[in-house]
């Protein structure tokens, strides 16, 4: 098993082995690469150029006479290692604490007595050495406890001052103006992943304050975000069962909406305590626009299990992942046009189909993320073609499930040149597709296709559009390791989408060091998407319409 850095891998009886270029190495074009550097003796001040050597991994500063270090060190921003011992440091910058990717910092046999909070914001750092420094009783506890390290970090971000700079309103970016030459409505939809408590842990987003990843402090920030906004419509991921009974529902139900909710799968085979704790996905609706016509839960393992026709791969990669969408089948009520061109008697009615899914989270998993969206989009075109039989029975007419919008919101977990993404813009995928890795699904992928399908691709029936395109947000999910756009609203033709919501000024983040979120002022990983959509309705009487759900006043 190869070592780090931090194992002496590059150590030969305690000293940094080198090596001299010769003649030949010069002569032939060689490059040096030396990104470690020792400087020991009796080193009083230390040259500016050396903030220069930004290239630096490791900083070899110990045995010498230092009393200070400039905040400059702050630009070795490449630093993993860093050796301060046995100096005569009295006090340490600020700067310090934005060298994030510090793995090991020793401190040992100086003369410091305080250490800056800033220091807590080197959330990767694995080694920390303080001993023989004059610190107080209260940080040398802490140190000396099992993990200590660990939690003297936690401790010291915990005790960093936050700024007051609350972020910038994010810019509406409009795409179109209404066509007000004809009845229509205009709605708003918002997505958004809130976070689940079970997932904001220190492991996973060590740069954020322990106080600022609790739920009783985010939940507060996430309800604002809601509220602010105001949505029509809003689908939520990640929502924790008990948390939707005891707070969104009764939150939300005072501010004009109702909602539907199903946890992830796992949670039937689970008692009434564990199972308050699963997580699953939420839809709410300002009921003054809509009223509830029915509701429906997509279990993908159930999918899976349903239509492996003996494929390994779908029992095996496919059906173990719990992960649902939800869907509700909605009906617009009287008042909902915001053009009065009809009488009295007939103010229409219209169905509109929600849909709501949050997709498996590996990348390694590329295939278990396309089918499932293969299996829910199949399962919406069944949820639609019951939805035309139930509000047309007897009729001879054979309806078109396009006529019908759909707003399909969803964390996806998949990047904009994704196959998921792929399938659901174009209306059809290749199957021979890499997100598939060659796996052994080709007997079962017909089973989600339409009825007009070509063995060689897998299609789906509506013709959908994103809302966001593909250069307005650089990214919805925000954490040092990853940042990217992986969340996305899905709208079929019938509806026009208006505006947006636009991206953070990303100078907020350089200028307040924000690297990844959640953060104080920000409390999820993920940020809301937000769209507005206008729907042309029809003119005059609705009766003799032969393909359209437009519902006259009952």
């Amino acid at each position: 098993m190869p070592k780090d850095k931090y194992d002496n891998s590059n150590t030969r009886n305690g000293r940094r082995s080198h090596k001299i270029m010769s003649a030949e190495d010069v002569a032939s074009g060689k490059k040096s690469h030396w990104p470690e550097l020792e400087i020991t003796g009796t080193i009083r001040n230390l040259s500016p150029q050396l903030w220069r050597m930004n290239h630096l991994t490791s900083l070899y500063l110990n045995d010498n006479h230092l009393t200070r270090l400039p905040p400059d060190v702050a630009k070795l921003t490449m630093l993993r290692c860093l050796d301060l011992s046995c100096n005569k440091l009295r006090s340490l910058p600020a700067e310090l604490g934005d060298l994030i990717n510090l793995r090991e910092l020793l401190l040992n046999n100086n003369m410091l007595r305080v250490l800056p909070y800033e220091l807590g914001r080197l959330f990767q750092l694995q080694i920390m050495g303080l001993n023989g420094n004059p610190l107080s009783h209260e940080i040398l506890s802490i140190y000396g406890e099992q993990n200590g390290t660990a939690k003297l970090l936690a401790y010291m971000l915990d005790n960093l001052a936050v700024t007051h700079n609350l972020p910038p309103q994010r810019p509406w970016i409009t795409l179109e103006q209404p066509n007000r030459s004809r009845p229509h409505a205009i709605f708003s939809v918002m997505c958004y992943n809130v976070l689940c408590d079970k997932y904001a842990t220190r492991q996973i987003y060590g740069y954020c304050p322990s106080w600022a990843l609790g739920w009783e402090y985010r939940k507060k920030g996430i309800l604002h975000e809601i509220l602010n906004f105001t949505a029509d419509i809003i689908s939520l991921q990640e929502v924790e069962t008990e948390q939707y009974h005891t707070f969104f529902l009764p939150e939300l139900r005072q501010h004009g909406y109702d909602g539907i909710f199903s946890p992830k799968s796992r949670a039937k085979t689970m008692g009434d305590t564990e199972k308050k704790y699963v997580d699953g996905c939420a839809i709410f609706f300002k009921t003054n626009k809509f009223q509830l016509v029915k509701e429906h839960l997509v279990e993908f393992n159930k999918m899976a299990m349903e239509n492996a026709e003996g494929s390994a791969d779908m029992l095996n990669r496919v059906m173990t992942k719990d992960n649902i969408g939800i869907a509700a089948l909605l009906e617009t009520k009287d008042g909902f046009a915001e053009t009065s061109a009809y009488p009295p008697e007939v103010n229409p009615r219209q169905l509109v189909l929600v849909a709501n899914a949050h997709m498996h989270w590996d990348p390694e998993f590329s295939d278990v993320k396309i089918i499932q969206t293969m299996m829910f989009m199949s399962a919406l075109k069944n949820i639609m073609e019951e939805a035309c039989h139930s509000f047309r029975p007897g009729s001879s007419n054979k309806m078109d499930i396009s006529n019908v919008p759909v707003i399909f919101c969803g964390d996806l977990n998949s990047l904009p040149d994704s196959g998921v993404v792929e399938y659901l813009a174009t209306g059809r995928i290749s199957t021979s597709h890499l997100d598939f890795k060659e796996l052994a699904y080709s007997e079962c992928l017909g089973n989600f296709s339409c009825a007009d399908h070509k063995p060689s691709e897998v299609t789906h029936s509506f013709k959908l559009k994103q809302a966001y395109e593909s250069d307005i947000l650089p990214h919805t999910n925000y954490t040092f390791d990853f940042k990217g756009v992986i969340d996305y609203i899905f709208h079929s033709e019938l509806l026009t989408c208006l505006g947006v919501l636009g991206p953070y000024d990303p100078h907020y983040f350089s200028e307040n060091k924000i690297i990844g979120c959640p953060h104080p002022h920000i409390p999820s990983d993920h940020i809301p998407l937000l769209s507005e959509f206008e729907l042309q309705l029809p003119y005059g009487p609705l009766n003799g319409l032969p393909n359209g759900l437009h519902i006259a006043r009952r």
